[in-house]
């Protein structure tokens, strides 16, 4: 296969934010043929890794899809005059941290829970195809919430348990940025825990009220990432669509199988955008919030 960063897009939403961009690239695969994580869920929905920059110092959100990912990211910082990088990681899941290795010799930040979650999943990802082998650990934990500074630039990150127990949301005030991780997606959210979607609505709930204008999701449109983000309708957006699947959960009523047509309200508004690929994700999140059926 050709390069595994050929078709990987540098994006500046805001000033001293870089995102990653890589995926959503019809026919194309990087790892291979045959079903893997990386190309048919990552790639093809499209992922964005982020760097906060100020003078030489920058703070990384997740370290991307592929050794080769993380070090073109590595690459760029240096190439600005980075020579103090940290990393913070959003969550557990292999394409967020499938680049660490790059970033062994730098402070990596993860919640206690992330930490947790990835010893306890250790031999699996080191299993995986394609494997992340060695898995590096983070290696400065926090719990609940930490206060950061990148060169002159004031950083919080916050536990929120919206996708996965370990959602770690990242907030640039003086921006008024919210990195999202994988806590809001667009077109909809991977309900990876159907048993805790009533939770998670709470978490959603929680997650608007801090103080931001615009939020850069790890999955979601290039051309919104680029041009700043998206709008607190996000949130709402996201919501509402785990509200629906449990009202359907709920009543016995069954769940519109169209994705485009379960969500055209948030479409119309444009909240959200219309990506096919979430097709076969809603249809997944469909048959999970069954099994989960009381």
């Amino acid at each position: 296969m050709a390069s595994m960063t050929e078709t990987l897009r540098i994006l500046n939403p805001s000033p001293g934010v870089y995102a990653y961009y890589d995926g959503r690239v019809p026919g194309k695969r990087l790892h291979s043929d045959g079903p893997n994580w990386l190309d048919d869920g990552a790639y093809s929905l499209g992922i964005a890794s982020y760097a906060i920059v100020d003078g030489t110092e920058a703070l990384v959100y997740d370290t991307h899809i592929s050794l080769d990912h993380a070090r073109l990211i590595h690459d760029h910082l240096t190439g600005l005059g980075v020579t103090s990088i940290r990393v913070v990681l959003s969550h557990w899941h292999d394409d967020h941290i499938a680049g660490n290795e790059v970033f062994a010799d730098c402070e990596i930040i993860a919640l206690e829970e992330t930490a947790q979650l990835l010893q306890e999943n250790k031999a699996k990802l080191e299993a995986e195809d394609p494997p992340i082998k060695p898995l590096v650990m983070p290696n400065r934990l926090f719990k609940g919430r930490l206060d950061l500074v990148v060169g002159s630039r004031a950083v919080e990150l916050h536990h929120f348990e919206i996708h996965s127990p370990d959602g770690c949301v990242m907030l640039l005030p003086d921006a008024g940025l919210l990195f999202a991780g994988d806590t809001l997606e667009d077109t909809v959210t991977y309900i990876s825990a159907p048993e805790r979607a009533e939770i998670h609505i709470e978490e959603l709930k929680r997650l608007a009220a801090l103080p931001f204008r615009s939020i850069l999701p790890n999955h979601g449109d290039e051309a919104r990432i680029a041009a700043g983000g998206y709008g607190p309708g996000l949130i709402a957006a996201n919501r509402d669509y785990i509200e629906r699947l449990l009202d359907c959960r709920r009543t016995g009523a069954p769940a519109d199988p169209s994705l485009e047509a379960f969500v055209a309200n948030d479409l119309a508004a444009g909240d959200i955008l219309y990506f096919e690929p979430y097709e076969s994700v809603h249809r997944t999140n469909i048959a999970r919030m069954l099994r989960t059926a009381a």
